[in-house]
This record gives structure tokens, C-alpha cells and sequence, in this order.
């Protein structure tokens, strides 16, 4: 069967749906690549605001079209949203077949070839194993591709107030290293140079569980990054997306000393206000947080840091968001995902009566977007006149003569293309120049 797979939400999901591919066609299905062609559709959906449900809802409403046209068309829903509504979506949906929950992924071929028989409609969202095989399943993975993701936990404990992901994700649950070396070899092997590590909280790696901030000596996340740099051929590691109370003194050091960990971290941080962080259930302080990033600022010269910011939360005031503007400019972020609050059915965050009016959200929204381009023009700046290393990604999508890379700290080059340098080339650029999101160069010896 030709089966199409559409993606909302997260990288989580992106990586969901790859595993998913890779097993569908392991059993003898083929991709397809519109909904027309397809004899089975499958929507990954997310639910981590009410925009992206809708959006899915809307979508696969529209397929119904389609369904008449073809009435031997499987239509299902997995992901986020499915966990969330569970059997409400056939209601809404009546011509969907299954709703498979964030639990079940590895059950999704079985189900296709069950409704291919006879059609009984499937909703399996109950479940949440701690089986995590599906999560090495990989897709089309061949030596032109230098990139590769790797989901090394699933779920979260951490029950932040305006969060549902620990709803519809579940428990924390991490995989064993042995398995994740195991899978990255496999991928290196087949030409991939760098690697993403996934999880709702990849800081939290292999403390079963816990919520508590551990001792400065332990991280089992860094005993994992040790074992990753020393695979032969790996180029570079990333990783997404942490929690700041799991950043001891022995991750630090490993991010700091090992050479293939790249030198551009994201760290959430919410909001800037200590009174805001308590209400959003985040454990840790301003001040604590500023404590981890001067301490990876000092271990690590070149690093830069990305975070993701919440505007406009429940009873937030222009002092607690002065706050959260002054401590961005202060840390110096260089790429930030901005997102205006939203309410979600079923969180703490939700029931707060004191709602920030929309008008508001967008104005303070825009005063950080603003910030965010004059930080960055400034920090591309700096590296006009250097010379810096980078992987080489492939041609861009806008002119084919001229090829793209990434610095260790992240940084998006542009150079023009010569003989013989290929995807996954380490090379050196001299930068010349730099607009607010590239930096511009010349490869040199």
C-alpha cells in the first residue's frame, strides 16, 4: 500500500513519524508522496497549542472529500492530539479509522493491514509501555545523508503549569546507551556525520524519573555524550532540548571537553521573573539559571545559547516581562522561539482567571522579536573577518552554485560551491560578510 504521512508539531514528532515510515515500509509498503496518490493517510498531530489541533482537525476534515472519491481510503490520526481526545476525534470525525496514541506507535503497520482486511474502527490511546525499539527504526537512511535524529527519552515528570505534553506523552522514560550507541553507529555507517538527540527532557537521561535537581557529579546524559564522541566518524552532536536544573558541574565539563559536542545549547527559560517562573511551575530562579549559563560561559568561550520564551502568561505584569527582556539581553541569545501564551484544556495555567489581553501578548512579542534581530546582527558581526569551521550541509535551496554549512556554535554559512567538496566535508570558511540570519564566505585552505 502507498501510504502518506503529514506532520504537525515538534521534532519529537518529526522523528515519530521517520520510525514510523521506516517500519511501515520494512513491511513491504511504499511512500507516497501527495494524498492523492495515497492508499492510506496518516496525520502525526500536535497538541502543544490549540492552533495546531485546529489545524489538524481542519486538515483531516477535509479529507472526508477525498474518502468519498475513494472509499477504500485509510485515514488515521496519531501523535499528541490523538493521545489527548482520544475516541471525542471520531465524533468531530466519523470517517477516521484509527486513532493511534503516543504510546502505540509501533502498532501502526499491524492496524493498517487489519483495516486493509476488514474495516472495525481502532483507538488505541490507553497504553503508555516503556518499549522504546520503535525509537531506533530509522527511514531511508543512505550515504547522502549527513544528518539524523535520535530520540533518547520519551514523556516528561516535570508538570509545567501550561504544559500538557506529560498528558499526552506520559512518564519519563529513557533508553539504554548501549541501544543509542548502537543505533549511531548504525547511522554512521551509513554516512550520517551528526546526530540530534531527542527528548522532552534529554538532561534528564537515565535518572529514572527523577525531578529533583541531582548531586554536581552526576549526569548519566554526560556518560552518554562520552560514549557518542568516541564513535569514529560522528562528526558532531546536538541535542534538544534540556531542563536547566539537570546542567551539574559534570555535564558542563562534557559539553566543555569533548570535542564533537557542539558549542550551541538551547536552554529554556520561560520567563525572566522569578514570581511568573514559580506560577509556571519551573523549578529553579532567575538568579540559578544565570548561574549555569555564566558557568558554560566560562568553560566554554565561544558558546551561544537559544531558549525558548513565554510571553504574556496569566497575571504577567511589564515588570515581571521587563524582567524576562532585561535577562535575555543580559545572557545574550542569539536564536530564541518566542511563543505567545495560550491556554491549555486540562493545565493549571488554564484556570487562572487573570488572562494577559491579546493586545498585550502581541505588543511584547514583537519588542523581543526586535531585540532578538539586533542581538543577532550583532553577534554575525563578530565573525566577519574570521575563519570558521564548518560541516557542509548541500547546495541552497535558492541557488545551487551556493552551499551551505554550520558552525560548532551553530551559525549558518554560505559559500560558493568547489570541485570535490561534498555533504558532510569539514571545511574552512573565511567570513566576509553577514545579514541577521547567515554568515557569507570563502572556503579556504
Amino acid at each position: 500500500m502507498k501510504i502518506y504521512i503529514k506532520t504537525y508539531g515538534c521534532q519529537m514528532n518529526e522523528r515519530d513519524s521517520e520510525a514510523c515510515s521506516g517500519m511501515l515500509v520494512a513491511r513491504g509498503h511504499s511512500l507516497a508522496e501527495t494524498e492523492k496518490e495515497a492508499d492510506v493517510l496518516i496525520y502525526n498531530t500536535c497538541s502543544v497549542r490549540d492552533q495546531a489541533e485546529r489545524k489538524a482537525i481542519g486538515k483531516v476534515g477535509i479529507m472526508k472529500r477525498l474518502k468519498r472519491k475513494k472509499p477504500d481510503l485509510i485515514i488515521g490520526i496519531m501523535g499528541c492530539m490523538a493521545q489527548n481526545h482520544g475516541e471525542e476525534l471520531l465524533k468531530e470525525l466519523p470517517h477516521v479509522d484509527f486513532i493511534i496514541g503516543t504510546g502505540q506507535l509501533h502498532k501502526v503497520p499491524d492496524i493498517i493491514e487489519e483495516l486493509s482486511n476488514e474495516r472495525v474502527k481502532h483507538v488505541l490511546v490507553t497504553e503508555n509501555p516503556d518499549v522504546l525499539d520503535e525509537m531506533a527504526t530509522h527511514y531511508a537512511i543512505d550515504n547522502n545523508q549527513i544528518f539524523a535524529q535520535v530520540a533518547i527519552t520519551r514523556g516528561c515528570n516535570r508538570f509545567c503549569s501550561y504544559c500538557i505534553v506529560p498528558y499526552v506523552r506520559g512518564r519519563e522514560i529513557s533508553r539504554k546507551i548501549a541501544d543509542i550507541v548502537k543505533e549511531v553507529n548504525e547511522l554512521v555507517q551509513n554516512g550520517v556525520k551528526e546526530i540530534l538527540l531527542l527528548g522532552q527532557n534529554v538532561a534528564a537521561f537515565g535518572l529514572g524519573g527523577d525531578v529533583n535537581p541531582p548531586a554536581p557529579d552526576v549526569s548519566p546524559f554526560a556518560d552518554l555524550l562520552v560514549e557518542l564522541n568516541d564513535i569514529e566518524g560522528l562528526e558532531r552532536i546536538r541535542f534538544t532540548s534540556p531542563y536547566p536544573s539537570y546542567f551539574t558541574d559534570k555535564l558542563i565539563n562534557a559539553i566543555a571537553t569533548l570535542p564533537k559536542v557542539c558549542n550551541n545549547i538551547q536552554l529554556p527559560l520561560q520567563s525572566g521573573s522569578d514570581r511568573i517562573l514559580k506560577k509556571m511551575n519551573r523549578q529553579y530562579t532567575a538568579e540559578q539559571y544565570l548561574e549555569i549559563i555564566n558557568k558554560l560561559k566560562k568553560s566554554i568561550p565561544e558558546v551561544t545559547f537559544a531558549t525558548d520564551v513565554i510571553v504574556g502568561f496569566p497575571e504577567e505584569t511589564d515588570e515581571d516581562f521587563a524582567a524576562t527582556r532585561d535577562l535575555l539581553n543580559e545572557v545574550g541569545f542569539v536564536n530564541a522561539y518566542l511563543f505567545k501564551y495560550s491556554p491549555r484544556q486540562g493545565t493549571p495555567a488554564a484556570k487562572i482567571a487573570d488572562q494577559v489581553p491579546q493586545e498585550v501578548k502581541e505588543n511584547r512579542h514583537q519588542i523581543l522579536l526586535e531585540d532578538l534581530k539586533q542581538r543577532t546582527v550583532a553577534h554575525n558581526k563578530t565573525f566577519v573577518g574570521t575563519t570558521q569551521q564548518i560541516l557542509v550541509e548541500g547546495p541552497s535551496k535558492r541557488n545551487s552554485e551556493r552551499w551551505t554549512g554550520k558552525t560548532t556554535n551553530g551559525k549558518h554559512v554560505m559559500f560558493t560551491w568547489q570541485d570535490g567538496i561534498q555533504p558532510g566535508s569539514i571545511i574552512n570558511v573565511a567570513i566576509k560578510h553577514c545579514s541577521t540570519a547567515s554568515l557569507f564566505g570563502d572556503i579556504v585552505e
